[in-house]
């Protein structure tokens, strides 16, 4: 479960990280960006003013599309077979779902290369820079249990007040039941790590050092 008092504290947790006294048991996470998504992006910002949310948008129909089909998933995964064939599959795919000749090129240059078997996380970066690009800055949000609708504004808010004026937080909620409870937020490279299962083993590992009665 999330009760208010996680929200209300790690808003105060965020906004001291804001201010430069940050958390001991925040995280930092480390991005690994494909090279070829940030030339197309950078491409793309020199075309038409919605040339970006189109590809990311076909991007993002093609990744959910191939997480449908096991067969051909497991197809762009497997580097035996001959690249001509890889590019042959994928001009017909994006034929047929109409995808802008941008996209297609791209996804092409992916299956020539042996890429494809990372499109998710190209396409994932892909949004991010995007994102970036509009001024919106993505915060996901994990629980057990959806946020209540009054609490996820209250962590919005307390986002967008470190963010300032010119960016906008797109916040996005994940379920995950491993975390026990209380919740996890990945903003910006960082982690707040609130779970009730990070903080068992805390306080598992505190119960187990040795007590040194003498000090």
């Amino acid at each position: 479960m999330v009760s208010a008092t996680y929200v209300t504290s790690l808003g105060s947790q965020l906004r001291n990280f804001a201010s430069g006294s940050a958390p001991k048991d925040v995280k930092v996470k480390l991005c690994l960006e494909a090279p070829e998504t940030t030339h197309l992006h950078y491409s793309l910002q020199q075309q038409k003013p919605n040339a970006l949310e189109k590809v990311e948008s076909e991007l993002a129909d093609f990744v959910s599309a191939t997480t449908k089909a096991s067969t051909f998933s497991q197809f762009m995964k497997d580097l035996a077979v001959p690249a001509d064939i890889r590019v042959k599959a994928i001009n017909e795919i994006s034929t047929q779902a109409k995808f802008s000749e941008i996209t297609k090129n791209f996804l092409v240059v992916l299956a020539d290369n042996g890429r494809l078997r990372h499109v998710d996380t190209i396409a994932k970066r892909f949004s991010d820079l995007t994102m970036a690009h509009r001024g919106e800055v993505k915060a996901i949000v994990t629980t057990v249990i959806p946020l209540p609708a009054a609490e996820e504004k209250e962590l919005k808010e307390t986002l967008q007040e470190i963010l300032g004026k010119g960016k906008k937080v797109h916040l996005e909620q994940k379920i995950d039941p491993s975390i026990l409870g209380g919740l996890v937020v990945e903003f910006g490279q960082k982690v707040f790590d609130m779970s009730i299962k990070t903080r068992a083993r805390q306080m598992e590992r505190f119960l187990r050092d040795p007590v040194n009665f003498d000090a």
